[in-house]
Formats: structure tokens, sequence, C-alpha cells
């Protein structure tokens, strides 16, 4: 029986209703206690549904969930009442401690009348010291200070945040809660890198089982003592269709994962050459007839008893040869290892032709105020360059992208972009109102004519952008839109944390392919996987804008 402080899978699998394409199939695993597994995969394998069948807001179609007593959990698209305050979120989430104080105080009231109530007493006092109670104004003071909240107001009402601080209150709001296990899906967006370092130091102290879905690969490295993969397509070990069961379990880094997954795809591959060179031989013996297998002429002095002798043995060497080719035939396609699914590549951005020619900067930024969330910034970017806008919360990076665009009125300074110039805006949070209709229609009608469709661009396969976008996962759609601004792509290329939401392999893809691209490119991330190597990788075109800031944005 497992252990109340582990969270088990056995043999899990999951169908959405109405749907003829199984998410989920056969999950085994184990997390236990103090303990933290990434669960990984490419968009659409199904982590964040994994995720859902923990939390029991889906049932499995067979299989058995285990979980800790209390297992607290954040989606990636949180469900808050916006017309609540801040602070009523967090008094719900502290609830139970301050129910241990209250209840401490009451008996403390009654002990002197009542001396049977000393074993009570002394059990209150006790939950208390084990749960922090004495110092839970501290600790409520302390985790809004590590995920940037300091200095938001908690009379704030969640409606009037952005959904970056409302993410973030609802990930306080988990740790604050006493719970036994912790699920967590996409827990560092939007959070900046005091953030994400809080936050992997809470991990790392928390003593129950800890899940948590991410394609953040420097959260992973320092956070995750094991990963889980779920992509189908990683290796036979992992899973390619009913019936086979998915999931493959990686102990160590996630510096450490990236070169297993190499190994066991290159093992599979080389496994099933194999495995068709004998599936080949065999059915080349099998078809096989008498005077193919027994060349031999008769003596015309042999007697007919030696002729008789000659063709017995023909006879049986031949039956038992086909006999054994087509047995062993018949058991190599009863356990056939099927063959390694082809790769959903990004095939890179297309051809572009830009405006370098033009002989003037692509952005002029002088003395530039945006309001109270920017400014005062002065920048020169030259077309071509390509750089690399950081800083905390609130320092202003999705403002400047925006004011770039068109989107936002600057206050004071001078923003100045050539007219002939072409811009696209890959936002932070994507924004869809069309969920019925296939990805694949919806990407064609934002495109010009004759662009690469989703297919083409190696983001999707046939299946997937045929079904509608509101059946999609959060990362394929975030797929579509970068889809959107890439098939006919622009002079100034603005990113707004592009990898929030992507597979690790589109991440490490999409990273290699701006490093190839010609136009402008002006990308504000937190992403540290990126930044430390973004010199490196933009072939000496790489620049940096830090913007200093408040992280309370």
């Amino acid at each position: 029986m497992a252990s109340p402080h582990h969270l088990k899978f056995d043999g899990v699998s999951f169908t959405y209703p109405g749907s003829l394409r199984r998410v989920l199939t056969d999950i085994t695993f184990a997390v236990p206690s103090e303990h933290v597994t990434g669960l990984i995969g490419e968009n659409g394998a199904g982590k964040s549904t994994l995720l859902h069948l923990v939390a029991g807001v889906l049932e499995p179609d067979v299989g058995d969930i285990t979980t800790p007593p209390v297992t607290g959990f954040i989606e990636q698209e949180t469900q808050l009442p916006l017309s609540s305050p801040a602070s009523a979120l967090i008094d719900a989430a502290v609830s139970e401690l301050r129910d241990i104080e209250k209840q401490i105080g009451d008996i403390s009231a009654r002990l002197a009348d009542e001396p049977d109530l000393a074993d009570a007493f002394d059990a209150a006092l006790a939950m208390a010291e084990q749960t922090g109670v004495w110092e839970l104004d501290a600790r409520i003071a302390s985790v809004l200070a590590g995920l940037g909240l300091a200095k938001v107001p908690l009379e704030t009402r969640l409606g009037d945040m952005s959904g970056g601080q409302r993410r973030r209150f609802a990930l306080a709001a988990l740790l604050l809660r006493p719970v036994d296990a912790m699920v967590l899906d996409e827990p560092t967006n939007h959070l900046d890198d005091e953030g994400v370092d809080f936050l992997i130091n809470e991990l790392k102290e928390f003593r129950g089982p800890v899940l948590v879905a991410s394609h953040d690969r420097f959260f992973l490295d320092k956070a995750a003592d094991s990963l889980v993969d779920l992509d189908p397509g990683l290796g036979h070990e992992g899973g390619t269709g009913e019936g086979t069961r998915q999931g493959t379990l990686f102990t160590g880094s996630f510096t450490d994962y990236l070169q297993s997954r190499e190994d066991i795809r290159r093992r599979w591959e080389e496994l099933y050459v194999a495995q068709e060179h004998e599936r080949s031989r065999l059915e080349k013996a099998s078809d096989q007839g008498e005077s193919d297998i027994f060349h031999r002429e008769v003596s015309k002095s042999e007697s007919r008893i030696s002729d008789k002798f000659y063709a017995d043995r023909a006879a049986k060497t031949l039956g038992n040869r086909l006999r054994s080719a087509r047995n062993r035939l018949e058991a190599l396609e009863r356990d056939e290892l099927p063959p390694p699914p082809a790769r959903l590549t990004f095939h890179g951005i297309p051809e572009h032709t830009t405006l370098a020619s033009l002989g003037e900067p692509a952005v002029v930024a002088r003395d530039l105020w945006v309001g109270d969330r920017l400014g005062p910034l002065t920048v020169t970017v030259q077309p071509g360059e390509h750089w690399l806008v950081e800083g905390p919360n609130g320092a202003g990076k999705s403002t400047f992208l925006k004011a770039v665009e068109g989107k936002m009125q600057i206050t004071e300074g001078l923003l100045r972009i050539p007219e002939e110039v072409s811009i696209a805006r890959l936002s932070q949070d994507d924004e869809w109102i069309d969920l019925d209709t296939p990805a694949e229609e919806i990407f064609a009608a934002k495109v010009p004519p004759k662009s690469p469709t989703l297919v083409e661009m190696g983001l999707m396969d046939a299946e997937t952008a045929a079904r509608p976008l509101g059946e999609l996962s959060l990362g394929q759609r975030r797929r579509v839109s970068l889809g959107v601004i890439l098939a006919s792509p622009p002079d100034i290329l603005l990113l707004d944390e592009p990898t929030n939401h992507l597979s690790l392999a589109l991440a490490e893809e999409l990273e290699e392919a701006l490093e190839e691209f010609p136009g402008t490119v002006l990308l504000a991330t937190h992403d540290r996987w990126i930044r430390r190597r973004w010199a490196v990788r933009t072939s000496g075109r790489g620049k940096i804008l830090s913007l200093p800031g408040r992280r309370d944005d």
C-alpha cells in the first residue's frame, strides 16, 4: 500500500468524452515525500490532463491515483473570484491555521474551570508549533515578498490586477495553505528571477511530494529530482498507441534528461532498423519453396530407394525451415516494435528580406516614458540586431514592446521607427475567441495568401491542426499564435515571453531559428535558460537591455 505521503499513479488511462483520441495510456509512476518530480512532454501530450486527474477535476477511465489527505493544486489558468480583494484569497488560505490559534484561545479561557481540557490544550499547542501558527504573519509577508507582491495592497480587487499578479497571488495562497502534497501547472510563468529562486527554495523545503508540469528549463534543472516525460514520440519505452504504456521516468537533472532522451531515441531507431531487417529475411525464408532450399541432381546410377531417401530428407528439411521461419515471423509480428513516430520539428522562420539597407535605426528611444510603467529609457536598435529585454516584474518589458508595436501611447520623450518597416508581436498571453473553429482555419484567416501552413511549418501535425482550437492545450494554442506572426516574418519581431507554454523541444528549435533570422528581434523574457546562452546563440548580434524596476507589477 502506498504511503499517505506519496503521489502514486497505477495504470491510469484517460480519453475525453466524445473523443476517439486517447490522451493518456497506462501511466504508472510514484512521487515520494520530499521529492519534486517534473512532468514534461510535447504540447498536447496530456500534462495538464494528468494534473486535473490528480486534482479530482477529471476521473480516469481505468487505473488508480493515490494522493495524500490534502493535496494543493494550482492550474495554468487560475479561476479566481475577480470581485474579491487579495486579502480574501490569503485569509482563505490560512483559515485553518487561524482556527488553531482561535482554538487555543478558546480552550485557554475554559481551562481553569475545565481541567480535563488539558490534553486538548497540549494537542492544540503542538499543532500550532508544528504548523508555524505563531509565525504566520511573518510567513505571509515572506511569501508575498518572495513572489514580488509586497507592494501590492491586499485590498486590491483581483479583477483590477494584471494576469501575472493574479497568478502569483494564487501561488502565494497555495504556499501558505497547510497541505500534504502540491501539484502545480506551469508555476514559473509570470515569475522573475527572484520569484523563481524563492519557489525553488520553497519546494525543496516542503516535506511532502510535489508534482509540477513545467516548460521552464532552468527551473527543472534546479528544482526537480526526477522527470516524467509523457511524450509518445520519446521512444518505445514511452509508448506509442492503444494498450502501450506511456510515460518514461528519468532521474537526475534536466541536463541529464536531455542526454538520456537522445540515447533512448537512438536505441529505439537502431532496434527498429534491426527488426525490419529480420522481418525481411524471415518473410523471404517463409516464401521459399522446395527448389529454393534443396538443390540436388540425383545421379542416374542411383537406385529408386536412394531417390526416395533424398526426396524425404528434402521435404523434412524444407518443412522444418519453413515452420521455423514462419513461427519466428509470427512472434516478431506479435511483439513488434512500432516505428519511431516522426518528430514534430519546427522548420524555422521562412525566408525574409530585411530593410537594413534603409540606412537608419530600426528603433530609437530617447528619454522615453510610458506613464508610470516605463522610463526613462534611451536605446538605439539597429536593423538586424537581436535584443534581449530583461528585468524584474514591473520593469516595463511588455510595455516597451507594446509601445514599439504602437499599441501603447508614450507620455514623454521620443520613440522613432521607420514607417516602411513591418512589425509583429507575440503577446505574453494568448487571447482567442473562435474556440469552436479548427486551428488550421483560424491560422489561414490571419496570414497572407500562399503562406506556409501550420503543418508545413512543423508546428502541428495534420490531425491536431484540424481540431477545434478549444480542444487544444495552451501550448498548442501558443503554437498557432507563433505561426501567425512567423508565417510572413516582419522586419521587427517582438516576442514577449515566447517560451511560455511551449514544449521544451520547440523552445530549443525556436532559439536556433532566431539565431538565423536576419530581421530585428526584441525578446522580453524571464527564461534564464535563454538569457544565459543569449550572446553565444545570436552569433555576436545579441544585445541586452536591462530595465530596472519594481517587483510589484
